[in-house]
């Protein structure tokens, strides 16, 4: 079985060859062999800011409001300047570090690429 091909989808190993498409067993997903690499791409995290640009892991960003800080009296001011983000799945999509504040994770829509 050396023609078998991994599902970009869910990675399954279970799949098998349909006329000149490939069909996954375990998510049914379908594709054409040809065009299996520009699928991969398109599975990519995909992280916007306010503005709509794409935020990379590394960049830097400005807090564009005043955002409540649970546990602590102040609160993290708009204009804030957050260095090195990575980015992760979920709500609060932004990990950091942040002067005075420490670790942190913050929803992209709140910061604007700098």
């Amino acid at each position: 079985m050396s023609d078998t091909q991994l599902c970009p989808k869910c990675k399954s190993e279970f799949t098998y060859p349909d006329q000149n498409r490939m069909i996954c067993s375990q998510c049914f997903h379908e594709w054409e062999p040809s065009e299996e690499s520009s699928i991969e791409t398109d599975d990519t995290l995909k992280v916007l800011d306010s503005n709509g640009n794409e935020l990379k892991d590394g960049d830097s960003v400005m807090v564009i409001k005043d955002l409540p800080v649970k546990g602590s009296p102040k609160p993290i001011k708009a204009g804030t300047k957050v260095k090195n983000i990575h980015l992760s799945d979920g709500d609060h999509n932004i990990s950091c570090k942040i002067d005075g504040f420490g670790s942190m994770a913050l929803k992209s829509e709140f910061v604007k690429k700098a």
